[in-house]
């Protein structure tokens, strides 16, 4: 059996993920906030349920939720879909938001008094087996997450959910699995300080040397060349996924990458033969960047009206629609510049 586990993107969320990770082999990991976001990482998982059914008619699923709570019609949808699917569904959740939900859905979970991590580890541990080092990770999780003050883990806890909160360096949406198992390695590093004298105090004291840890391949660095050099080898890698075409100019195309002249230019220096580089936003806009192949100044006023200098422009996209996945968004922007070189093409 294949399980898909669907968890929400905070210490809870993943934490959860980390305790089925120890329990299951043939598993696969979405992460999801709440709202539409669910549905979209939901039908990337009947995707592949999909697949893996034609490829095998009797391969088993088990699509597991944890840390979120579904509306009754994502719940009715959902539950349609992995009938169809001859999958099973299960969520383990904590917020009683989702109440109506599980009185109506005996594969909705809802336990308010313990943290989803507690629950699935709870869940999962009867049937599968204890483990000391893990439960006492999951008691740290759930003293935050429910807020005991007074639990020996709390102050350790707060130092945890934010280093998961502030774990941004790799963008999630265009990494997805980087993303993840960065902020898996984190919370295994934070788990090696549990059990010291002021736990707390040190692991806030270590986390950026930890940051730096996850992306040193040879030579020591700052954070922010480290980062750069990871991310423009994951772009090179995986090329082919984020390349775009503007007329005969060869482009990359990035979303919320960050830091976009460091990473821009390094990524131009590294693969010559791409002309320019661009990075759009969750807030609409546009950051080009070129190392003299293009005039990003003129593409960027052609697309969306903007401007600045031949190797480094911007622009406001104003129909920009943020997404969740990263094939949606390069189609929005492939969409964008088909639209404005057709015209261009017409003219002549």
């Amino acid at each position: 059996m294949r399980v898909y586990h669907l968890s929400h993107t905070d210490l809870d969320g993943y934490s959860a993920q980390i305790v089925t990770n120890f329990y299951f082999k043939d598993i696969e990991f979405f992460n999801s906030n709440y709202g539409k976001e669910i549905d979209a990482k939901f039908n990337q998982i009947v995707s592949l349920i999909e697949e893996s059914l034609y490829q095998d008619e009797s391969k088993k699923s088990l699509i597991l939720v944890t840390d979120l709570n579904l509306s009754l019609s994502q719940c009715e949808c959902f539950e349609k879909k992995a009938k169809e699917l001859n999958a099973k569904i299960l969520l383990l959740d904590h917020h009683q938001s989702g109440l109506e939900c599980a009185k109506k859905y005996p594969w909705y979970l809802l336990d308010s008094s313990r943290c989803a991590t507690l629950i699935t580890y709870e869940f999962f541990s009867q049937i599968l087996g204890e483990d000391s080092d893990l439960g006492e990770f999951v008691k740290m999780v759930n003293s935050v997450d429910i807020w005991l003050k007074d639990d020996i883990y709390f102050e350790f806890g707060k130092v945890c959910l934010g280093l998961v909160a502030g774990a941004k360096e790799i963008n999630s949406v265009m990494f997805t699995k980087e993303s993840r198992e960065y902020i898996f390695y984190l919370l295994k590093k934070a788990r090696e300080f549990m059990g010291k004298d002021n736990a707390h105090i040190k692991l806030d004291g270590a986390t950026h040397g930890l940051k730096k840890e996850f992306f040193i391949d040879g030579d020591d660095d700052t954070l922010s060349n480290l980062i750069s050099k990871y991310v423009v080898e994951k772009l090179t890698q995986d090329r082919a996924k984020f390349e775009i075409n503007y007329l005969d100019k060869k482009g990359i195309l990035t979303y919320n990458i960050g830091n976009t002249s460091v990473i821009g230019n390094d990524f131009l220096v590294a693969n010559p033969d791409i002309d320019f580089f661009l990075d759009v936003t969750s807030r609409k806009t546009m950051s080009f960047r070129a190392n003299g192949n293009a005039d990003v100044s003129q593409i960027s006023k052609h697309l969306v009206g903007g401007g600045g200098h031949i190797n480094a422009s911007g622009g406001f996209y104003a129909g920009f629609k943020d997404g969740y996945i990263y094939e949606d968004i390069r189609s929005q922007i492939a969409g964008l510049i088909k639209t404005k070189t057709e015209s261009i093409d017409e003219s002549k």
